[in-house]
């Protein structure tokens, strides 16, 4: 049985009662359905956190689904999104996109009639992440003093994202995020520690410690003969520093790890205002070995101009551009276009959000180049990596 607090909206009662009785064929049974999006919001109000899961309609009456997206912000809800709706793919998908942009956990969409099989894919591992549960709004007031406290006092652990190449299924890479595991509180994950350090003038000082724990965890597994590579993922104003190529250099030198062994995915490119100071860091980084990738190309702020200026050999395909293209006819040729475009090029191009069968038969079959999501591996603790490389073998099998 599972013991997670689902909430339903949706204003036609049939549906309600459908989606009640598939979710408690699905081991579900502390459920809430709510008919009105205003009824259900003055529950959460008064309690955000006593919610694991929503599953919302759309188009309702009074207050429509974006509305309730909305207020779901404005009231710091921390746990998953799944929207269910009768509306056109695209406007599904532009909701997902709108609710993912203000900081939800939106754990995917529906189109209704939604079979139980179909709704059971989407909870799968959605609701919540083992080992790295995080309460969305506790980045919110985080001091300067403490994030530096806990960053200087190793407080912040690094999670590793299996990545494997879809033609084989061999492991490329591990992917490296940090979280801050704070007792009684909560965790703050990449996305919210990166944006707290930036508001506070520490980007610099949280870069180090996710690549100083990523180079020590990669040279025990090279010792081991796992010659995996580490791909770290930095905002581009993390990376501002002329000098920033010599103390990657020197931090990889201090762990014995070749810079060759080193993935740099880097986002907020369009936004940083320096571009010929940017142009010098990437392309010295290059120089040295390190692998350059664009992150969430695809759905992110980078631009062709910058893939023809700047010497990347990657393309990290966003998840919004990536899962459930196979069955979505504007994603299916965009996503196309661009893993052609980087073969053209000769660049790698790696698929986020492959979170189900569907997704990693689709990618294979057009050649995109590697994967990542749930269907292949959640973000870990250093300690699951080997077991997880075990059982992954075994499924990999049946894949093929």
């Amino acid at each position: 049985m599972d013991r997670r607090k689902i909430l339903v909206v949706d204003d036609d009662p049939f549906v309600l009662k459908l989606l009640t009785r598939q979710l408690m064929q699905l081991g579900f049974q502390d459920i809430l359905a709510f008919e009105r999006a205003g009824d259900a919001l003055a529950l959460l109000e008064g309690s955000p956190d006593a919610i694991d899961l929503i599953l919302s309609d759309l188009q309702m009456p009074g207050m429509d689904g974006i509305e309730f997206v909305r207020n779901l912000v404005n009231a710091r809800y921390a746990g998953g999104l799944l929207l269910v709706s009768g509306e056109d793919r695209r406007v599904l998908q532009s909701a997902r996109r709108l609710a993912a942009l203000q900081g939800l956990r939106v754990i995917g969409t529906l189109q209704k009639p939604a079979s139980a099989s179909q709704l059971r894919e989407q909870l799968h591992g959605g609701a919540c992440e083992p080992q790295l549960v995080a309460i969305r709004h506790g980045g919110l007031g985080v001091g300067a003093d403490a994030l530096r406290t806990a960053i200087a006092g190793g407080e912040v652990a690094v999670a590793f994202t299996p990545k494997v190449t879809l033609a084989d299924g061999a492991v490329a890479g591990m992917e490296v995020s940090p979280c801050w595991l704070r007792p009684h509180i909560g965790a703050l994950r990449a996305g919210e520690l990166f944006s707290a350090a930036q508001a506070h003038g520490l980007l610099g000082e949280l870069g180090d410690a996710t690549l100083r724990a990523a180079l020590v965890q990669a040279r025990k597994w090279l010792d081991a003969g796992r010659e995996w590579a580490i791909s770290i993922h930095l905002p581009m104003a993390a990376m501002n520093a002329l000098p920033l190529p010599e103390r990657f250099e020197r931090m990889a030198h201090q762990a014995g790890v070749p810079l060759s062994k080193l993935v740099l995915a880097i986002s907020g490119l369009q936004r940083h205002a320096e571009p010929v100071s940017t142009l010098d860091v990437l392309t010295r980084l290059r120089l040295k070995g390190v692998t350059l990738s664009i992150h969430d190309f695809g759905v992110g702020d980078a631009s062709l101009a910058q893939l023809r200026d700047i010497p990347f050999e990657e393309l990290k395909l966003g998840h919004g551009l990536v899962h459930g293209a196979w069955n979505d006819n504007a994603s299916r040729t965009m996503l196309e276009a661009t893993i052609a475009m980087a073969r053209q090029l000769g660049v790698r191009s790696v698929a986020a959000g492959v979170d189900n069968a569907c997704d990693w038969r689709y990618l294979r079959d057009i050649g995109c180049g590697a994967a990542q999501g749930r269907f292949v591996g959640e973000p870990m603790p250093a300690a699951d990596v080997v077991p997880w490389t075990h059982a992954w073998t075994q499924r990999y099998r049946s894949l093929a």
